[in-house]
């Protein structure tokens, strides 16, 4: 049997959910930009390389050892989200190595911290100093606007799994930027859609003051009113704050329909006090940064039947893939952007093997051509089937557990699928559509 037949023990249970949470978006395929049109490649667009460049050695003459960094918040308001995009990558690397086909991959933990504190600065200069060529993270927007000039400018492909601001699209990183997950885009307006198909006709937003949440809640707000609803109040906090009490007085003043929370942690302080000042506990929206699991935070039924939204696939129709998250790491109570961190590694390994280099510049040449965003490739699913095609000199176009994600030549994915999650009486969410 062919050593390329030892595909990854997930593939046989995947399932791609085409579902998509449309919501009266008009369009799935987002374009790389803020405005809703195509761009051209900007300077942040990556050399592409054709058929003809990937490179036919076979598994037996391959001998690389990829060095990646995985850059995810194990503190800061962003911790919540750490633990599963760790997993995920030490799922990646587990998958590829034991499939033995001539590349090995390490990875090395740091933490990103917050914008607060800038850990994240030390501990790119560390990853560097380790000589890793690829980098997977920030997870959070504003982190990696403090550190991608370094990364980049040292020649490291970075491939974050939850960046979702809108600048990086067309950001100068010299083509070593990427992203698994889409940009507010898309998130802004099937959320801003789905809250006025909810019936809200007044809207309130309660808004951490940074990139992600102020650009985050322009497209919540444009996308709302466009539908006829009004947005009565937007109150912002600097990162950082800890009391909140005159933002939900501004908020509650204007007495909303419902109140979209646009924060991180900051979440678990601002919707008890919400909800004990008189606001309905169901009337409230959730977004990527905010959707977490609650029910050791908040008191029984505190929001059950608010909902909320989020990049990526539902998890729950990947159980082996979800159980195998837990094989890595027990304590894994939040899910969110692991399928997007798997695949980030999945794609910086398949760049590495198709070029059969483990250098940043080489990496970043086949980024898009491995995720199908040449146009061409035979469809992959996992790390074994891929590298057999690449063996023989074929393109591939690798679909992962996050969905189809076929980079463009910014490093923006084009397709993506948006989940609509709403909160049980013990408040964890689940996936509704």
């Amino acid at each position: 049997m062919s050593v390329f037949a030892k595909a990854s023990a997930s593939r046989s249970v995947r399932t791609l959910v085409t579902g998509v949470a449309l919501i009266g978006v008009s369009a799935l395929l987002l374009t790389g930009c803020s405005n809703g049109a195509a761009t051209a490649p900007s300077d942040s667009a990556a050399p592409t390389a054709d058929s003809a460049d990937v490179k036919t050695v076979a598994a037996g003459d391959r001998d690389l050892t990829l060095k990646i960094g995985a850059l995810a918040p194990q503190s800061g308001v962003l911790a919540f989200l750490g633990p599963p995009q760790v997993a995920g990558v030490a799922l990646a690397v587990q998958d590829i190595n034991a499939l033995g086909l001539g590349i090995t991959v390490e990875a090395i933990n740091a933490d990103e911290g917050d914008t607060t504190t800038d850990v994240a600065t030390g501990s790119v200069i560390d990853l560097i100093g380790q000589d890793v060529t690829a980098i997977v993270g920030a997870a959070a927007s504003a982190v990696t606007r403090t550190v991608i000039d370094s990364i980049t400018g040292a020649g490291i492909v970075e491939v974050s799994p939850s960046n979702t601001g809108l600048d990086f699209t067309t950001y100068n990183d010299g083509g070593l930027y990427f992203r698994t997950s889409p940009s507010d885009l898309l998130q802004g307006e099937v959320l801003g859609t789905k809250i006025a198909e909810d019936g809200v006709s007044t809207l309130g937003l309660i808004v951490v003051n940074d990139a992600y949440g102020t650009g985050l809640a322009d497209v919540i707000t444009s996308t709302f009113e466009g539908t006829g609803g009004k947005v009565v109040a937007t109150s912002l906090f600097n990162t950082g704050e800890t009391n909140f009490t005159s933002q939900i007085s501004d908020v509650t003043a204007e007495d909303p329909d419902a109140i979209a929370i646009v924060t991180f942690d900051q979440s678990i302080s601002i919707v008890p006090a919400l909800v004990a000042g008189g606001f309905p506990g169901d009337k409230l929206y959730f977004v990527d940064g905010s959707l977490k699991d609650y029910s050791t935070n908040f008191s029984a039924g505190l929001i059950a039947g608010s909902q909320g939204t989020a990049p990526g696939l539902d998890l729950a129709t990947l159980g082996e893939f979800q159980s195998r998250l837990l094989e890595i790491d027990p304590t894994l109570k939040d899910y969110l952007y692991a399928a997007e961190a798997y695949d980030a590694v999945m794609l910086i390994a398949l760049a590495a093997y198709a070029g059969n280099d483990v250098s940043g510049e080489s990496i970043a040449s086949y980024m898009q051509q491995v995720s199908g965003g040449s146009g061409d490739g035979t469809k992959v699913e996992d790390f074994g089937a891929a590298a057999e095609a690449l063996a023989n000199g074929e393109q591939v176009d690798y679909d992962g557990f996050s969905g189809p994600i076929t980079l463009d030549e910014n490093g923006d994915p084009t397709e993506a699928t948006i989940g609509i999650y709403k909160y049980a009486e013990d408040n964890t969410y689940s996936r509704t559509n």
